[in-house]
């Protein structure tokens, strides 16, 4: 069994586990053993905690031996993506200005965890604060697809995606402010959901945007992220976002069926707003074909076109992170990364204006989304895939590509699951399931029943251990001023840099001009006219 232990779901270590047939030391210790072998090639941790990890497998299966077994999570492995603070365990955010914060107590989700006995294997890499891209700059190298280490693992929750496709861990919570959980789930073929907004407690967590921020939990089977999702949902007077809703059985619910549930396909979003790759839209046919197998009506349906989500998600979300990282900004911007640099350095450009007009789109989001709910149980499109190579990143796709397929759902409060859906050239491709606001139970069940009828999850990577990194070319993202950025224009960038009192040298000047005109068309389409009684997101309820 031993040669297995790492492929096992949640589910099914905790069956052996519970029936005395698995112990919690020898499962952790596997999991170290397979860990010290492979993460050189992936760099999935920040932080390993071994000594912790036997320890308190060691205690876990004490307890359990005594007849004191907790639950699904008792004696189970896993690790956090590095912006979950752990006491005494440094959090760093995958960056050189925190990475010496040791924290002086749990996050609310880490405590839940740790209630649940589980066995914590370490910290994961993230992109710089959850929010930069993979950077070669930073104090740690950002992970490798396990499907293939030349090619991104998508972000933030970059380690996480990377750590649970190689079977180092069952099980990680990610975090997503614009896809960050849901984007290397689709690249690494695994299991992400970001939950409804307010169900689960975001305190203890280093924040990238006050609006938008969710903590997920992520896995290789929706099974495994109801199981998750089960132990960290629910009300905590520490994060004034959190939400008071009854918590049903998310496990219990999965085997329910989808006969007869209503599925509207926004088809739009992957053949229209952002065109998919010709595989992925197979893929989605495929899928809605399985769907309708297992007794679910489908029919296309419309919403807001993807290019209001973006626009309106990044004027709100940078400008929160700029706000949040002010200080070091003007004083220690060069210890930030390239990529971090080039999406939060143009925010210095949104007036408060821009921001409460962005906050109202948002207002108009979520309220068109209102009719979609009514008609339908679930709403699906696709995720992304597949993932692109290191030396294809570039820091400006963050401006200039327009679109995105998981910004809607953190604008709407929706939860919306991903999961995977059939492979190109040998990398992962994913759907996405989107739900009620607090039906996560609803998106779960429609992805567990998906997953019953598929082999999609059950396939993995191939990692050898001893096996070399590929080098990487990163020539072609060095920061370029943009070449028909005017004078007066440029004097007017500057001056804002200047008036925020961002002390810039000449490359993060430049990586500031690079960024500025995408920044600033953004901003002028985001100024719509309005009526002066339309109001802001922040007076939105939605029922439940």
């Amino acid at each position: 069994m031993t040669d297995e232990l790492h492929f096992l779901t949640i589910a099914e270590a905790c069956a052996l586990i519970s029936a005395r047939k698995l112990s919690p030391v020898e499962y952790t210790d596997a999991l170290l053993g397979r860990i010290g072998a492979l993460d050189p090639q992936l760099n999935a941790f920040i932080t390993p905690t071994f000594e912790l990890a036997r320890s308190e497998a060691r205690r876990a299966e004490a307890e359990i031996m005594a007849g004191d077994y907790r639950g699904a999570l008792h004696g189970i492995p896993l690790a956090l993506k590095d912006i979950y603070n752990t006491k005494g365990i440094r959090t760093s955010g995958g960056s050189r200005v925190a990475m010496n914060n040791v924290p002086t107590e749990d996050a609310t989700t880490t405590r839940m965890l740790h209630e649940a006995g589980t066995v914590l294997l370490g910290k994961l890499q993230t992109h710089e604060f959850a929010h930069g891209g993979p950077s070669f700059d930073l104090p740690w190298p950002p992970s490798r697809n396990p499907w293939n280490p030349e090619h991104v693992t998508g972000g933030s929750s970059s380690g996480s995606g990377a750590a649970l496709a190689a079977g180092l861990i069952p099980a990680s919570l990610g975090s997503d402010t614009g896809g960050s959980v849901r984007n290397p789930a689709t690249f690494c073929g695994i299991v992400g959901l970001k939950p409804t907004t307010g169900l689960v407690s975001r305190a203890g967590v280093i924040p990238n945007s006050f609006t938008l921020d969710h903590c997920g939990p992520m896995a290789r089977t929706v099974e495994d992220c109801a199981i998750l999702l089960q132990a960290i949902a629910g009300f905590d007077a520490k994060d004034p976002g959190s939400v008071r809703v009854d918590i049903p059985d998310y496990r219990g619910g999965l085997g329910r069926g989808i006969e007869g549930l209503r599925i509207g396909v926004l088809r739009h979003y992957w053949e229209e707003d952002m065109p998919a790759h010709p595989d992925l839209r197979a893929a989605m046919e495929e899928a809605m074909r399985v769907l309708e197998s297992l007794g679910a009506k489908i029919e296309d349906c419309r919403t807001h076109p993807l290019q209001d989500s973006f626009d309106t998600k990044i004027i709100i979300g940078e400008s929160e992170i700029y706000s949040i990282h002010y200080d070091n900004l003007k004083t220690r911007a060069g210890d930030f990364g390239r990529d971090f640099l080039g999406r939060i350095l143009p925010a210095c450009l949104f007036t408060a204006s821009d921001y409460v007009q962005a906050t109202r789109e948002h207002y108009r989001i979520m309220a068109e989304s209102l009719p979609l709910y009514d008609k339908y149980d679930v709403l699906l499109t696709a995720g992304l895939g597949p993932a692109p190579r290191f030396d294809a990143h570039r820091t400006m796709t963050f401006w200039q590509k327009r679109t995105d397929m998981f910004r809607p759902a953190n604008l709407t409060g929706a939860p919306a699951l991903v999961l995977p859906c059939g492979f190109s050239n040998g990398l992962p491709m994913g759907l996405q399931l989107i739900g009620r606001p607090f039906d996560d139970a609803g998106v779960l069940r429609v992805g567990h029943a998906y997953q019953q009828a598929t082999d999609w999850h059950t396939r993995h990577p191939r990692v050898l251990a001893g096996a070399q990194q590929p080098a990487v070319n990163l020539t072609g993202n060095e920061p370029k001023a943009a070449p028909d950025l005017d004078a007066a224009t440029r004097d007017f960038v500057l001056n804002c840099a200047q008036q925020a009192g961002l002390r810039l040298d000449d490359y993060q000047t430049t990586i500031l001009l690079e960024g500025a005109p995408y920044a600033l068309e953004m901003a002028q389409r985001i100024r719509k006219a309005r009526d002066r009684l339309e109001p802001p997101a922040l007076s939105f309820r939605v029922q439940h």
